[in-house]
């Protein structure tokens, strides 16, 4: 694949447009794109999130073990540089929200190591905001996996 990186689209269920709104516009700072009585676009990033109204779609997720941890099968988010990453972990604290993983450094040492965390939005939508010191090192593979 040639040419700059192109942004994706996730649409997401929620079971409250109106809260949905709050956390992505007043937590993460999303602007709004279009929107309609049953679904609504953020601009997440730079990348098209859209919040679809099906409250029978939300629910708990089951969790996978990685690095000593229960990760949500069904999670999103971004790569951040290192420095942003650390200002939204201080926001986030600032804020007061309840972490789903706190913010760690994972994979000590390794490829892959990283800087995460995790936090829920308020329909339970996991998701995960990283970052790597060098960003060349987003797809290393460890020695036990081969290069």
């Amino acid at each position: 694949m040639s040419g700059a990186l192109r942004p994706f689209h996730l649409a997401i269920p929620v079971d409250n447009i109106a809260n949905a709104r709050r956390f992505y516009t007043g937590i993460l700072g999303c602007r709004v794109g279009r929107e309609s009585a049953h679904w609504i676009d953020f601009n997440f990033f730079g990348h098209q999130v859209t919040a679809h109204l099906i409250p029978d779609e939300v629910s708990n997720v089951p969790t996978n073990p990685v690095d000593g941890e229960a990760i949500p099968v069904r999670h999103f988010g971004i790569v951040l540089p290192w420095d942003n990453w650390q200002a939204l972990v201080e926001k986030l604290d600032n804020q007061n929200i309840t972490y789903l993983i706190r913010p760690t450094i994972r994979f000590k040492g390794e490829a892959g190591e990283q800087a995460t965390l995790f936090i829920r939005d308020p329909s339970g939508n996991a998701l995960e905001f990283k970052s790597f010191r060098d960003d060349q090192k987003l797809f290393a593979r460890s020695s036990e996996q081969g290069a």
